[in-house]
């Protein structure tokens, strides 16, 4: 009897402290959200040429071929939207990373996958002729993708599985080879060196629908697959033992974890270069809000990341007037001195 009565308290006790935090984590994901909206907004109106605000807006819905229309939809539009897809790519690669290798400190770049495009970049450029950031932006995927392949089959070689220790050993071997290939080249190149350190920056300037459109369908892809992840990740966190136990795989885990941050981190980076910071701080400022939780931190991950991005994006262009300032910088300067001082004061959340 005193087991019977006892237990509904329990159960209440047990289900209401979920039930709280889990509202105010779903609130600030809207919040984030909302954000996001209001920054891509900014994005369309704000630029080195002064557009009122009641003008772009009647433009962006009404498009009648005047200049102001042709600068909105054209350049404009297209940046935004692939500033949110870069972010939200990197982001969630940056977040997934750090889940599979246990590691609070990985990020895109651990695995190989931006020197492999990289090394993309600079094959076309110093080998066949390939200027375009049209023609070049396919050579760059196919390089993370190829650098994504070797970093695997080394890491999972001999009778050994491919543990995050060894994937991410053979990460740093592959990047080690590849950016000694590539200063090789360019040394020796000094014009492709000139055309490839516009890319190596990162930038969304000068980026339109024809970059925008090929990409899209790859980090779409790797986002769906990433949150299909969400899950496996929850269960192996707890240990790879029992997260057998639960169900999870860890080799499929890793497998398709790693076909993902290919095609999130590769066609980012293919698209507007090498990044840094954003896929390295958003995770642990999402588990900063929403705790370890991969069912939040990924989510919080996806829309952190473009705000960061899109709101990095916007300064670079006003700061400077009429130049630019390239949004890989921005977010490196803005974002690099708050992450030392979370790092100082210890906040971060521990995998």
């Amino acid at each position: 009897m005193s087991v019977a009565t006892s237990s509904p308290p329990q159960s209440a006790d047990v289900v209401g402290p979920r039930r709280t935090p889990n509202t105010l984590k779903a609130v600030g994901l809207l919040v984030a959200l909302a954000a996001l909206v209001v920054l891509g907004l900014l994005s369309v109106w704000l630029g080195s040429k002064s557009i009122p605000f009641t003008a772009t807006w009647d433009v962006l819905w009404n498009n009648d071929g005047s200049n102001d229309a042709v600068i909105i939809h054209e350049y404009r539009v297209p940046r935004t939207l692939l500033g949110m897809l870069v972010g939200a790519a990197l982001g969630l690669a940056g977040a997934l990373m750090q889940a599979l290798t246990r590691n609070p400190l990985a990020e895109p770049g651990l695995l190989g996958v931006t020197t492999g495009a990289a090394t993309g970049v600079v094959i076309s450029l110093g080998f066949l002729g390939i200027s375009s950031l049209l023609g070049y932006v396919w050579f760059a995927f196919a390089g993370a993708a190829i650098a994504s392949v070797v970093v695997y089959v080394i890491g999972s070689s001999g009778r050994r599985t491919a543990s995050p220790e060894r994937l991410v050993l053979a990460g740093a071997a592959v990047t080690a080879v590849l950016f000694a290939f590539n200063s090789a080249v360019l040394l020796m190149d000094p014009e492709a060196f000139d055309q490839y350190r516009f890319w190596q920056v990162g930038s969304l300037a000068g980026r339109f629908y024809d970059v925008l459109l090929p990409v899209l369908p790859f980090i779409v892809v790797g986002i769906v697959v990433a949150l299909l992840l969400i899950r496996p990740l929850n269960a192996l966190a707890m240990g790879e033992d029992l997260g057998r136990a639960l169900g999870a795989h860890p080799d499929r885990v890793r497998v398709v974890g790693a076909i993902a941050i290919t095609l999130l981190c590769g066609a980012a980076t293919a698209a507007a270069g090498p990044i840094a910071f954003v896929g390295l701080a958003v995770p642990h400022m999402a588990r900063l809000i929403a705790g370890p939780d991969q069912r939040w931190v990924l989510p919080y991950s996806l829309v952190l990341a473009p705000v960061l991005l899109v709101g990095s994006d916007i300064v670079g262009r006003l700061i400077a007037p009429p130049s630019e300032v390239q949004v890989g910088i921005v977010t490196a300067a803005i974002g690099v001195p708050v992450f030392i001082a979370l790092c100082r004061k210890r906040k971060l959340t521990s995998l």
